[in-house]
């Protein structure tokens, strides 16, 4: 592991910064490449002397890609975008990373999708995904794509978007309440990162789906979060033709909704069962509620001195 150079491309996001965390820990060289590298610098601190680096790299220019990528061992894509650039950044940009990695013969290439990834789907962000993924798969044939379904995390914009919103208003509207997410934990997610990124001759050529193992509505969801964090709040669980006029207005009370968003929920958000998850790299996936309450704390009424029991102790 020491010997081995791992290219992180959108290392300073979310998922990311938890990548570079599990591969600088288990001793790989880290090269972040950044459109704009100072992004990255603040995760200096996670490896030792030497062991990160950081390059500019741009999507739209392959000639920077080509240099972020020369003489890497490991490659691993994590750049995503919502609204406009989906199709620049999920797809050209994906195919110009993966032909630079088989260019330069490197040996792993990790593409991170996303659970739900369809190029026929009506919803750009699943359909732009899985339009990568073709493109990926053309270009590095051996890569190793990940499925994630809804991440959670610390930092996420999932959990804690819910909860700002709860923790704001006594009536929270709920869009979709019969959606079923099986959300991951971040820290999972990089494992599997960092295993496929540095045993190819394990994991080259698989699709995995990246799943926790809980499986809840939207409606369970807000009814765990309202528990978790100590609120008595009303959930109001909107019709569709309701949810649907909200999302083409672009907003709900507390949260922006797009109406790609709103294509996405129209399905549920879990594993299918045919495909290898997190145990195939031997990662026991991490309830939700086992660790997201520690960073939700912070949403309760008077924070960790609000002691009140909560109604639910599990997210089922």
């Amino acid at each position: 592991m020491k010997d081995r150079l791992v290219t992180l491309f959108g290392g300073s996001g979310f998922i990311g910064r938890y990548a570079a965390q599990a591969l600088l820990r288990a001793g790989a060289q880290v090269r972040f490449a950044e459109r704009d590298p100072r992004r990255a610098y603040r995760l200096k601190p996670l490896g030792g002397l030497g062991q990160s680096q950081f390059v500019a790299a741009d999507l739209l220019r392959p000639d920077t890609i080509a240099r972020a990528i020369e003489g890497a061992d490991g490659v691993v894509n994590l750049v995503g975008v919502f609204g406009s650039g989906m199709a620049r950044v999920h797809v050209e940009g994906a195919r110009t990373i993966a032909a630079a990695a088989a260019k330069a013969g490197v040996e792993a290439l990790v593409h991170v999708s996303a659970l739900g990834a369809d190029a026929g789907s009506p919803a750009a962000y699943a359909r732009t995904k899985g339009e990568g993924e073709q493109a990926v798969r053309a270009a590095f044939p051996n890569a190793t794509i990940l499925r994630p379904s809804t991440v959670f995390g610390q930092e996420d914009q999932f959990l804690n978007r819910f909860a700002q919103l709860i923790a704001r208003a006594p009536v929270v509207p709920v869009l979709r309440p019969g959606v079923r997410f099986q959300p991951v934990f971040v820290a999972d997610v990089a494992d599997a990162i960092r295993l496929a990124a540095t045993e190819p001759g394990r994991f080259g050529g698989m699709t995995a789906e990246l799943a926790g193992p809980d499986t809840l509505s939207m409606a369970e969801l807000f009814h765990w979060l309202g528990a978790t964090l100590h609120r008595r709040a009303t959930f109001v669980e909107l019709p569709d033709m309701v949810g649907a006029a909200i999302a083409r207005a672009g907003f709900l009370p507390g949260a922006p909704i797009s109406w790609d968003q709103w294509l996405m929920l129209q399905h549920d958000n879990v594993a299918g069962g045919g495909a290898p998850g997190l145990a195939a790299f031997g990662v026991a996936p991490t309830p939700l509620g086992s660790v997201a309450p520690a960073w939700l704390v912070r949403y309760r009424r008077q924070g960790r001195f609000n002691r009140r029991p909560a109604e639910l102790a599990s997210p089922r």
